[in-house]
């Protein structure tokens, strides 16, 4: 009989510090028929010209291992996308089609991380930056939100030490819906130049800006990597397939990292994502304004209610200023409407919660009468 002191002993303690996401917890634990104002994905369905490419891979049979970094043609056109889109140059040996933007994250601070390294993540900021970075064997270092629920140049600075190897930045962001601006990306890449560090750059909501731009880090330094994946774009979410660009230097990294962790994204996948950055922007442009008017809705009910939301200007969320978030998500699930509280993205959160509008009008109406019913939010 193992002694009680011992109990623990069986599994990583990198594993046991996490835990499980707040995400999560509030799924599981809300019924059937609650308004979903909690996930964060597109809720329209994958269009039918990427759909019928899976299909034509499945009959012709490209259902085999590919080449590890991912197929030619889609390193190609994701180059090109790089260049219009972005407006820097990356070849395609300087990709790698990865198994989601969660893949490249990992394997980004796979190749960058030793044991104490610290990395400055936005705090509140999306979960798995935190969590990965601990099971690397890091530190995750907070950088505080500034006003207007983006980070702030000096706030980097001061939380920059002998010890930081990366600063994760991500822009339109989630939870906040915050939008950098052209002269705050500048300052991060002056930042990383003049420390050496690594900005990893989580671009996945890059086409979903409603004031505003988006822009690219890699415009201003080579240091660094940028993450991306078709998930939000194209709404392929469960598709799994994303991909990371950077300097051949981190790429011969990432990819000893990516041929253990995956050895290759799926096959299918991979000629979907290819019908879906070569095709018709048409249903991505559909989806954009269908969320800006989602957003004013629900901007619009908030404000009725006298509840106080700084505008987001980018992505599908709202961060609006709710006391006691868990004790305001708890009420809120009860009464059918689901939504997560902010401290589940790091402590500085409380004091908020995240709403997604990833959802229909008449469901964010519906989630709006009943939060007007819900007293002392």
């Amino acid at each position: 009989m193992k002694s009680p002191d011992n109990k623990n002993t069986k599994f990583a303690q990198r594993v046991q510090n996490i835990d499980i996401s707040g995400i999560r917890k509030i799924f599981e634990a809300a019924g059937e028929q609650s308004i979903n104002l909690g996930l964060g994905q597109p809720d329209f369905d994958t269009p039918n010209h990427i759909k019928q490419a899976a299909i034509d891979a499945i009959n012709e049979g490209f259902t085999s291992y590919t080449v590890g970094a991912g197929i030619p043609e889609l390193r190609n056109a994701l180059s090109l996308k790089f260049k219009n889109e972005n407006n820097f140059d990356v070849s395609s040996d300087e990709i790698i089609v990865t198994s989601g933007a969660s893949e490249a994250l990992e394997i980004a601070l796979a190749s960058l991380v030793n044991p104490g390294d610290e990395v400055l993540i936005p705090n509140p900021g999306f979960v798995s930056y935190s969590a990965l970075t601990e099971i690397m064997g890091g530190k995750s270092v907070s950088v505080p939100l500034g006003k207007d629920l983006n980070v702030q140049p000096d706030d980097v600075l001061d939380n920059i030490t002998p010890k930081t190897k990366a600063f994760v930045l991500n822009s339109p962001s989630n939870p906040t819906g915050a939008v950098q601006s052209r002269d705050n990306i500048k300052a991060f890449a002056e930042i990383a130049e003049d420390h050496d560090i690594t900005i990893i750059s989580d671009e996945v909501y890059e086409h979903f800006v409603y004031e505003g731009e988006h822009v690219s880090p890699a415009q201003y330094t080579d240091n660094v990597i940028t993450i991306n994946a078709v998930s939000k774009t194209y709404s392929m979410t469960g598709w799994r397939l994303g991909y990371v660009a950077a300097k051949g230097e981190y790429v011969d990294q990432m990819l000893k990292a990516h041929q253990y962790v995956q050895a290759c994204a799926s096959s299918i996948s991979q000629k979907a994502a290819l019908a879906a950055v070569t095709g018709p922007m048409e249903p991505v442009y559909k989806m954009h304004d269908e969320f800006k008017e989602r957003r004013d809705l629900l901007l619009d009910g908030l404000e009725s209610l006298g509840i106080k939301c700084e505008k987001p200007n980018g992505a599908f969320y709202a961060f609006p200023e709710i006391p006691d978030s868990i004790k305001a998500t708890e009420k809120l699930v009860s009464n059918g409407v689901i939504v997560v509280p902010g401290i589940a993205f790091g402590e500085n959160g409380e004091g908020h919660i995240r709403l997604s509008y990833a959802t229909s009008s008449s469901q964010i109406q519906k989630a709006l009468d009943i939060m007007e019913n819900v007293t002392s939010l």
